[in-house]
C-alpha cells in the first residue's frame, strides 16, 4: 500500500516528530511493507531518520513531486496533531489551515483517498477559516483524538465523512531504551527530578512568573530538581529561561539540550517524579510513562488530554492559574506519587487501545 503522510514535519517540533514516528512505526507493524512518503520541511533529514521517501512540503519547491507522489498513492494521511486551526495568522492561501486543506484538495484532484488521522480540531474562528474547513467534507474518513474535536467538526458543518473518536497516535508510541538525556545532566543519582515544559503563547507571559513561584516552593519544601525540557528548540529554551529569571532558586534548575529525539525525551520524563507543563506532548509522554502531571492548559486540546489522563482536577486553565492551589496539588502528587501514577497508568492503557484503533480503522476502510 502506498501512503503519503502530511503534517507539521521537519520543523523540529518534538510533539509532531513523535506523531510521525508513531504513525510510521505502527503502519509498518500493521501493514505488509507499506510504501511511505512524507511531506516534510526537511525532506533529507526525515528520509534518513525514518527510512522513508520524503518530498519538500512547501508550495514553492517540488510541486510536481508532490503531485506525482499523490497520484501514485493509495491514501493520503493528514495528521495527526492539531493541524486544522487558525490560532496562528491565516490569510487567503497562507497559514496552517489553507496549507493542509489544499493538500487534501490536491489529493482528491489526483484521485487519491484521504484520511484525517488522529486529528485535533480547532480553534477555527475566522470567517475565511470556517469557509476553508468545508473542504474537510472531501475526506473519505476521519479519526479525531478527542470528543471535543468531533463536536467541533460537526458545529462547523463537517458531517459528510464518517468521524470516529480515537486518541492521539502518540499513545501508541513504541519506546526504545535510550538514556541520552539523563546522561547529559550533571546528576549525582539521588535527585528528585521534576520535568518542566513551558512554551511561548503569543503575548501571554504571566505563566512564567507563576511557574517560577511553584517551582521555588517545591525546591524549598521537597528538595526537587526541576529539569526544563525544551520540546521546540530555541522557542522553549527561551521560555524556560524566562521562568528561571523569576526564580529565587534558579541555580537548582537544569535544562536539557534542544536536539534530543522524541524517544529520548520520553525516556527522560519516565525518570521523573512529576511533570509540570504546557506542551501537550510533554503531558502525553508523562501519561505514557505513568508520571503524575499538572498542566497549564492554553488550548482545549490540553484540557481534553488532562481530563482523559485523570489529572485535570489538579491542573488549570492558563488564564486562571491559582499559584497556592497548584502548589498544594503539586506537593500532594509528589507525596502520594504511587497512587496518582496508578491512575495515570490505567488511563494511558485505555488511550493506547484507542490510539491503535487508528491503524485498525485505516485497514478496515482502505
Amino acid at each position: 500500500m502506498k501512503i503519503v503522510i502530511s503534517g507539521f514535519y521537519g520543523l523540529g517540533n518534538t510533539g509532531d516528530e513523535a506523531i510521525l514516528e508513531s504513525i510510521i512505526d505502527n503502519l509498518r507493524d500493521g501493514l505488509d511493507k507499506p510504501d511511505l512518503t512524507v511531506f516534510s520541511l526537511s525532506p533529507e533529514q526525515t528520509s534518513n531518520t525514518f527510512q522513508v521517501k520524503s518530498v519538500y512540503r512547501g508550495w514553492r519547491h517540488e510541486f510536481k513531486e508532490k503531485v506525482r507522489a499523490l497520484k501514485d498513492a493509495d491514501l493520503l494521511i493528514s495528521g495527526g496533531g492539531g493541524l486544522l486551526q487558525d490560532a496562528y495568522p491565516t490569510k487567503f492561501l497562507f497559514g496552517p489551515l489553507p496549507y493542509y486543506l489544499l493538500i487534501v484538495l490536491l489529493a482528491k484532484l489526483c484521485g487519491t483517498k484521504v484520511m484525517f488521522f488522529s486529528q485535533g480540531i480547532g480553534p477555527v474562528t475566522s470567517r475565511w477559516g470556517k469557509i476553508l474547513m468545508k473542504l474537510s467534507n472531501l475526506a473519505d474518513f476521519i479519526t479525531v483524538r478527542d470528543q471535543y474535536s468531533k463536536d467541533y467538526l460537526e458545529n462547523l458543518g463537517i458531517k459528510k465523512p464518517e468521524t470516529v473518536v480515537t486518541s492521539d497516535i502518540v499513545f501508541a508510541f513504541k519506546k526504545k531504551e535510550d538514556n541520552s538525556c539523563i546522561e547529559s545532566l550533571p546528576l549525582k543519582g539521588s535527585e528528585k527530578l521534576v520535568a518542566v515544559s513551558v512554551r511561548p503563547w503569543f503575548e501571554h507571559v504571566k505563566q512564567f512568573e507563576q511557574m517560577a513561584a511553584i517551582l521555588d516552593t517545591l525546591i524549598a519544601e521537597r528538595g526537587i530538581t526541576p529539569v526544563f525540557v525544551p520540546m521546540e528548540g530555541h522557542h522553549d529554551k527561551n521560555a524556560s529561561e524566562q521562568v528561571m529569571a523569576h526564580m529565587k532558586s534558579a541555580d537548582q534548575c537544569l535544562m536539557l539540550g534542544t536536539d534530543f529525539t522524541p524517544n529520548q525525551y520520553l525516556n527522560f520524563i519516565g525518570e521523573c517524579s512529576m511533570t509540570i507543563g504546557m506542551r501537550l506532548h510533554a503531558l502525553i509522554f508523562s501519561t505514557l510513562m505513568g508520571v503524575p502531571h499538572i498542566g497549564f492548559s492554553y488550548d482545549k486540546k490540553v484540557e481534553s488530554l488532562l481530563k482523559r489522563s485523570g489529572m485535570w482536577e489538579y491542573s488549570a486553565d492558563l488564564h486562571e492559574i491559582d499559584v497556592p492551589q497548584l502548589t498544594t496539588n503539586a506537593l500532594m502528587l509528589l507525596d502520594e506519587r504511587a497512587h496518582y501514577s496508578e491512575i495515570v497508568t490505567t488511563n494511558a492503557k485505555a488511550m493506547r487501545t484507542d490510539a491503535l484503533r487508528n491503524i485498525d480503522l485505516l485497514k478496515e476502510k482502505f
